[in-house]
């Protein structure tokens, strides 16, 4: 007998939910079995999931193999008509413990083999399962699930269902928990962060809660904050960019496009002139603030034009970490209805020429650190990363999980040097 192995695809939220699907399983006495997280953002995240499964299956014969995840919510009989697959367990299902209890005690003999439900209904989200997961340097803490938007592209609200807030008490208690267990950083997460609040009483804001978090544990030396929709930040969170230097000069946007025809397509809520004042203000509060994004290339309707917008939006917000998506027709979504008017082959060029603008920002961004002074956390003895999130290699080793500060003495490709 031997314990549960995990295999985590996606996003930093599906590891979360690993991390506390151990101690589920654990808690639960579950032996001899493989559980797979899948992801469901795109078709190709699809075939790996099955792909990793065939994997999986192959490497370990004898143990009963459980598939959960967004794309075991979005497609269950996918995975269920999988010779490889003994059971899949929805979003929901995962977090409960009573579905690893079931597992562990008669796998076979009664456990329904689909075990789904209809995510929609979800009006609670498991925030507070686990504290701590990452590095020993910085923790995750989930405080928001789903997403009220229906973006014409996107199959996530559907794996993910709407959104639900984990009330501001129970997100400060678990920090403070986490300082106090050592961690110098934490990440707050979610799938639509600026959404945070909307479903709690007095319906508060993302900024509330940021500026609440700094307010009430002094004792956090930085807090961080993920991928956000930047139509929607509130007031606070503009001051909080703007006064608390514990806030970390690192914003991930969800822009998806720089063209307006095509944001109006995708049902967006911005078009790019916001995307780029948000940017310029942002930046005029917090000189250091640096931007990553996700952007789509190929939209079914896309035109070169239309693509020269996007491409033209890297320079224009001065993007910095691009994260870049070749469009990948999903079953279920409006725009899977739109007729795809760009071929494979010219949405792989439109991709690679953003992640080629996207490295040149990166080593206009990297260049501009050489010679200035950072505080560095370390995520172990030769590495760490600044408060922009940048990578920073060592020659001499430092302590994991404290933050030093150094100068910069030159890059790489990818990496400063200290």
């Amino acid at each position: 007998m031997s314990p549960p192995k995990f295999t985590t695809l996606g996003c930093r939220l599906n590891a979360y939910e690993t991390e506390a699907m151990k101690e589920l399983s654990q808690q639960a006495g579950l032996q001899d079995a493989v559980i797979v997280n899948t992801c469901a953002v795109t078709a190709e995240a699809v075939r790996k999931a099955r792909q990793e499964i065939r994997k999986l299956r192959r490497e370990n014969p004898n143990a009963r193999l459980i598939v959960t995840g967004c794309a075991a919510q979005t497609e269950p009989q996918t995975f269920s008509q999988m010779d490889e697959v003994d059971a899949v367990i929805g979003n929901t299902e995962k977090m409960q413990p009573e579905t690893w209890k079931g597992m562990a005690a008669d796998f076979i003999g009664q456990t329904e083999v689909v075990q789904v439900d209809d995510i929609m209904s979800v009006t609670e989200t498991a925030g507070h399962l686990i504290d701590g997961f990452g590095t020993r340097s910085r923790a995750y803490v989930q405080v928001q699930n789903g997403c009220d938007h229906r973006c014409t592209f996107c199959i996530i609200p559907y794996g993910r269902g709407n959104s639900r807030s984990v009330p501001a008490g129970v997100v400060v208690d678990q920090i403070k928990r986490l300082v106090d267990k050592g961690y110098n950083e934490v990440v707050l997460t979610g799938v639509d962060l600026t959404s945070w609040g909307a479903d709690l009483p007095a319906q508060p804001k993302l900024g509330d809660l940021v500026m609440r978090i700094l307010k009430l544990v002094p004792d956090l030396p930085r807090l961080r904050i993920s991928s956000i929709d930047s139509i929607e930040v509130d007031e606070n969170l503009m001051q909080a960019i703007a006064s608390e230097p514990r806030l970390m000069p690192h914003l991930h946007l969800s822009l998806q496009h720089g063209d307006d025809l095509i944001l109006k397509r995708m049902k967006r809520r911005h078009l790019r002139d916001d995307a780029i004042r948000f940017t310029e203000e942002a930046r005029r509060l917090r000189p250091d603030m640096t931007f990553g994004a996700d952007i789509i290339a190929g939209f079914p309707t896309e035109s070169d034009a239309h693509f020269e917008n996007s491409l033209k939006l890297v320079t224009e917000c001065d993007l910095t970490w691009l994260h870049v998506f070749p469009y990948s027709k999903r079953e279920g979504t409006p725009a899977a209805r739109i007729p795809q008017k760009v071929n494979g082959k010219t949405i792989k060029e439109r991709a690679a020429r953003l992640r080629t603008a996207g490295t040149v920002q990166v080593a206009k961004h990297l260049d501009a650190q050489i010679g200035k002074s950072h505080h560095i956390l370390m995520e172990n003895a030769h590495m760490g990363r600044t408060e922009q999130f940048t990578e920073v290699s060592f020659d001499t080793p430092q302590a994991e999980g404290q933050i030093v500060r150094a100068t910069i003495t030159g890059a790489t490709a990818t990496q400063l040097m200290a």
